[in-house]
């Protein structure tokens, strides 16, 4: 039992100090060698826990990943309504991507330390799941024209994606993600359907 807690306090404190160090900097500026002797640690427990470096870098992705899956799961959940679940999905979304430590470690870090095909294949298990079952629920009720679902779905993460970088580069953060939430709101209700017709 005291291995096992000891393992894991291990585990914990290589995740919180790759966390600190992958927000604050890029990934190729931070060492092994800085992320053990941060945690007080050996190489020996990182390359046991995480196999080095890109190991717990993709740990602590993933740890972000699932954060904002939880986060937009928490805030959809007491709708019932497809649509107002569509359009606070996308707020609680953009409030994550306006957040700089996801914003650098997610978007900006993840596909250069990760590499492309890795970063989709981990952001489609934690996120892509949960866009494309709000998408799935808003077409099953014929709240959304009948487009296919898949693209539905990969069309508004790519837009959301695209948003949250560009939001980066506004001197007004909270002006950005406000127009962002509109823009998405007009993509959103060109897709909308009420009453069987598309909605005005």
């Amino acid at each position: 039992m005291l291995r096992e807690t000891y393992a894991e306090n291990t585990r914990r404190a290589l995740l919180d100090t790759g966390l600190r160090l992958f927000t604050e900097r890029d990934y190729s500026a931070v060492s092994a060698e800085e992320l053990v002797r941060s945690a007080g640690l050996t190489r020996g427990a990182l390359y046991h826990h995480f196999n080095g470096k890109p190991g717990l870098f993709e740990a602590v992705f993933e740890e972000e990943e699932r954060r904002a899956a939880e986060r937009i799961d928490a805030a959809i959940s007491p709708l019932t309504d497809p649509i107002d679940r569509a359009d606070r999905a996308v707020q609680a979304l953009l409030d994550v991507c306006a957040e700089h430590t996801y914003r650098h470690i997610v978007l900006q870090q993840g596909p250069i330390a990760l590499g492309w095909s890795r970063w989709r294949e981990l952001d489609q298990r934690h996120l892509g799941g949960l866009l494309l079952g709000i998408v799935d629920a808003a077409l099953d009720a014929g709240r959304f024209r009948p487009y296919p679902a898949q693209l539905i779905a990969a069309a508004f993460y790519g837009a959301l994606t695209e948003l949250a970088l560009n939001m980066a580069e506004f001197d007004d953060a909270e002006q950005a993600r406000s127009q962002a939430v509109s823009l998405v709101a007009d993509l959103l209700r060109g897709l909308a359907v009420e009453n069987g017709s598309p909605s005005d």
